[in-house]
C-alpha cells in the first residue's frame, strides 16, 4: 500500500459522512499548527447551489490576473486531492502526504482532549489551509462544506464573502426555513468584510443585510451593483455582457451552459473586482477577464462526456439546483428525446426532483449510487412511478446497468437518427462521480 493510499484510508476512518459541528476543535488544531489560514487573504463562498462553479470561476480570473491561488472545494468526484488545488491543479500526492504527516500527530493530540475526534472534513480543511500557507499562495478561494457559521472553513475570517442563491437544503442541520438557513450561511461574514450576494428571496436577504450591518460589512447585490446584462447561446457555452462593480465587460465567452452559470459568472467577477480594489470607473483589463472565463470548466455540471447519443452529467441534488438544470436543458440543448438516469441520497426532496424532471424526460431509469446514504433503487422506483407512470420507469440495480439501459432506450427511440437524443445522469454528486468513473475511462 502506497503512502498516499494509507493517508486516504486514515482520512476515511474518520467517517466520510460523519457530521460534528464543533468549531473549537478546528480552532484548536489551527492554533497548534501556527494559524496557517492567517498567512494569505481569502475569498469565502457559501450558498445552496453554485458554490463550486463560482469558486472555479474566481480561481480562473485571479490566475489570469497573475496571482498564485489555492482553492478548496467539496465534495470531490474522483480523488480527495481535487478538494485542494494550487494554481488550478489538484495538489500532488507527494505534497498531500507530506502535509498530512505534519498535521496527523497534532490532530491526534486534539482528538485525545475530546469525546468526538476531528471529522474527515475538519482534516481536509486543515490540510488545505496548511498547503496554501506552505505553497505559498497569494489568495485562497474557499467553499464552505455545509452552512457557514459552524462550518470548519469559517476559521478563515475572509475579507471577501460570496453568497450564491440560498434555498432549502440540509434542513436537518441548518433549519426548516429559508431565513434560518440564511442566518447560518451569513455567519461567514466577519468584521469589515465585503459581501457579494446573488439575488435572494426576501427571507434570505434580510439576515444577510442584518449580519452586514452588525459586522460593519459592505454589501454588493446582484441586480443593483452588478449582474448579467445579456447572455447569448454560443457553440460550447454562452457569450455574456456583465455589469461589474467597475463597469461593463462585453463579449465574455463562458464555456458553460445555463442562466445559472451566467449568474455565477457575475458573482465571480464582482468578487474578483472587490478583491483587486476595482470600483466605479476602475475596471480590470477586459482581456484578462476574457482569458480567465475562457479557461473555466466545471466537471459534473452539465458536463458532456459522450456523443451520439449525448450523455450529460449533472450533480443537481435539490429542487433549486434541478430547476436550473432543467431550464438549461430546455433553453440550450433542445433534446427531442431525453432519458434520465437518477440516483439520489435518501435525505433529499426526491418528489421535488422527480416533479421537475418529468416534463423534460421521456423515460427515467432509477438506480442507486455508491454512497451508504443512497436511497435504495426499489424505494426510488416507487416514487418515480407515482410521477412518471409505470410505463416510463425502468429500474437498474447498479450504475453500469442503468447507463446501458438508458443508452438502449435513447437509441431505440431514435429511429437511427441520434441528433436531439440524449441521456442525463443526475441526482447527486456521488451519482455523477460513479458515472464519470465508468464513462471517462
Amino acid at each position: 500500500m502506497s503512502e498516499y493510499t494509507e493517508v486516504e484510508a486514515a482520512l476515511n476512518e474518520r467517517g466520510f459522512t460523519r457530521m460534528v459541528f464543533d468549531m473549537q476543535k478546528i480552532r484548536d488544531l489551527m492554533d497548534v499548527l501556527g494559524s496557517p489560514q492567517r498567512a494569505y487573504p481569502a475569498i469565502h463562498l457559501t450558498g445552496t447551489n453554485g458554490k463550486t462553479s463560482t469558486a472555479r470561476m474566481i480561481d480562473a480570473l485571479l490566475r489570469a490576473c497573475g496571482l498564485h491561488t489555492g482553492r478548496y472545494t467539496s465534495p470531490h468526484l474522483e480523488t480527495v486531492r481535487e478538494r485542494i488545488s494550487l494554481d488550478g491543479d489538484p495538489v500532488s500526492e507527494e505534497r498531500f502526504v507530506a502535509t498530512y504527516q505534519e498535521i496527523a500527530p497534532l490532530a491526534d493530540l486534539i482528538d485525545a482532549r475530546n469525546t468526538e475526534p476531528l471529522t474527515y472534513f475538519d482534516m481536509t480543511t486543515a490540510l488545505a489551509y496548511a498547503t496554501f500557507s506552505d505553497a505559498p499562495v497569494d489568495v485562497a478561494v474557499v467553499e464552505v462544506g455545509l452552512g457557514g457559521e459552524e462550518d470548519a472553513t469559517n476559521v478563515i475570517n475572509a475579507g471577501i464573502c460570496v453568497l450564491t442563491p440560498i434555498g432549502l437544503d440540509h434542513t436537518e442541520w441548518l433549519g426548516d426555513t429559508i431565513e434560518d438557513i440564511a442566518w447560518a450561511k451569513a455567519g461567514i461574514i466577519h468584521k469589515g468584510a465585503t459581501v457579494i450576494t446573488a439575488l435572494q428571496e426576501e427571507d434570505a436577504l434580510r439576515p444577510i443585510m442584518e449580519r452586514c450591518a452588525e459586522m460593519d460589512a459592505t454589501l454588493a447585490r446582484e441586480g443593483s451593483e452588478f449582474g448579467v446584462v445579456t447572455r447569448t447561446q454560443a457553440v460550447g457555452g454562452q457569450v455574456l455582457v456583465l455589469q461589474g462593480l467597475g463597469g461593463v465587460y462585453e463579449e465574455v465567452f463562458l464555456p458553460l451552459f445555463g442562466a445559472h452559470q451566467a449568474q455565477n459568472a457575475a458573482l465571480a467577477l464582482a468578487a474578483v473586482e472587490a478583491f483587486l480594489g476595482a470600483g466605479p470607473d476602475k475596471q480590470i483589463d477586459i482581456d484578462l477577464i476574457r482569458e480567465g472565463f475562457a479557461q473555466v470548466d466545471s466537471p459534473g455540471r452539465l458536463e458532456r462526456v459522450r456523443s451520439a447519443p449525448a450523455i450529460l452529467l449533472d450533480g443537481a441534488h435539490n429542487p433549486h439546483g434541478m430547476a436550473a438544470t432543467v431550464t438549461a436543458l430546455e433553453d440550450e440543448f433542445n433534446f427531442r428525446h431525453l432519458v434520465t438516469v437518477l440516483a439520489v441520497l435518501g435525505d433529499k426532496d426526491v418528489a421535488g426532483l422527480l416533479d421537475l424532471l418529468e416534463p423534460v424526460s421521456a423515460r427515467i431509469v432509477v438506480t442507486q449510487n455508491s454512497s451508504p446514504r443512497s436511497m435504495p433503487f426499489a424505494d426510488l422506483a416507487g416514487l418515480a412511478i407515482q410521477v412518471f407512470g409505470e410505463d416510463r420507469v425502468s429500474v437498474a440495480e447498479n450504475m453500469p446497468d442503468a447507463i446501458e439501459e438508458a443508452v438502449f432506450l435513447a437509441e431505440d427511440d431514435s429511429s437511427g437518427e441520434l441528433s436531439g437524443v440524449g441521456v442525463l445522469i443526475t441526482g447527486s454528486v456521488v451519482t455523477v462521480a460513479d458515472a464519470r468513473r465508468l464513462l471517462k475511462r
